[in-house]
């Protein structure tokens, strides 16, 4: 008899800023299930044999506190192709670590722990080939679509907002910014908001270092209304910073 299992391990391949890390916490939060955040930082070590010590440690957590979701972000920084690279003189405790990575998830697909691993790349082409075997789904998560802009554009930007006592006040079309920032990632266009945000306080301070006078007072000091061309201005000196990968991704 032949029995198949449900798949418990996938890879979530991104452009950078697309919200990876907070995307794998939401799926662990509606899982309910126990989050280990994992990078390479935490899981290599200078010490000989404290990175399998670690691999190991951290899967026997998962099943003790199952149901639980590992997450390995950055994925290429700890499973790059093996013996790939200047003189192809990988070192040895990179090897050991990699390969007790794979035999902890192999242990996973021939056991009923409920332990989930969830695996983020920003350069999937360069993972181990034996670590793609492994990671039976692959998702894409792209960038935003005009609709998802235009709600990330107003949700950082509304009409008016009052954070920390002040006030900033915008008139944006939301639909024409959507439109403008075609290959931005959420971190780009957040980025984006932040600069435009800024513009009304800069003016404040350029008015304040110039020296006054009898015919040049003080001028009345308040935060100007943030408008669609403010952010068209900052949208020209802002480029997108994964736009070039975007076909690469989807074609991988």
């Amino acid at each position: 008899s032949v029995s198949l299992s449900v798949s418990l391990v996938s890879l979530s391949h991104v452009p950078p800023g697309t919200g990876k890390t907070l995307l794998a916490k939401a799926v662990a939060t509606e899982c309910n299930t126990t989050f280990f955040n994992i990078s390479a930082s935490t899981i290599v070590s200078k010490w000989r044999g404290d990175s399998e010590k670690l691999v190991r440690v951290l899967f026997e957590l998962a099943r003790f506190h199952a149901p639980s979701t590992i997450f390995l972000d950055e994925l290429e920084s700890v499973m790059s192709q093996r013996g790939i690279g200047p003189g192809r003189g990988e070192h040895e405790g990179s090897r050991r670590m990699k390969t007790e990575l794979l035999v902890q998830m192999d242990g996973l697909a021939r056991s009923d722990d409920l332990v989930f691993v969830l695996a983020a790349s920003n350069l999937p082409w360069e993972l181990d080939h034996a670590m793609l075997r492994r990671l039976e789904k692959r998702i894409l998560v792209d960038l935003p679509t005009t609709e998802a802009r235009q709600v990330m554009i107003q949700h950082w930007l509304p009409p008016v907002s009052n954070s920390g006592g002040v006030e900033l006040r915008t008139q944006l079309d939301y639909s024409l910014l959507g439109d403008k920032t075609e290959g931005y990632s959420g971190s780009d266009i957040k980025l984006v908001c932040k600069e435009a945000a800024m513009r009304p306080v800069r003016k404040i301070f350029d008015a304040l270092e110039n020296p006054q006078t009898e015919k040049n007072p003080l001028p009345n000091i308040k935060l100007e209304t943030v408008t669609t061309e403010d952010i068209l201005e900052v949208i020209a000196h802002t480029k997108p910073s994964a736009k070039k990968l975007s076909q690469k991704y989807t074609a991988w």
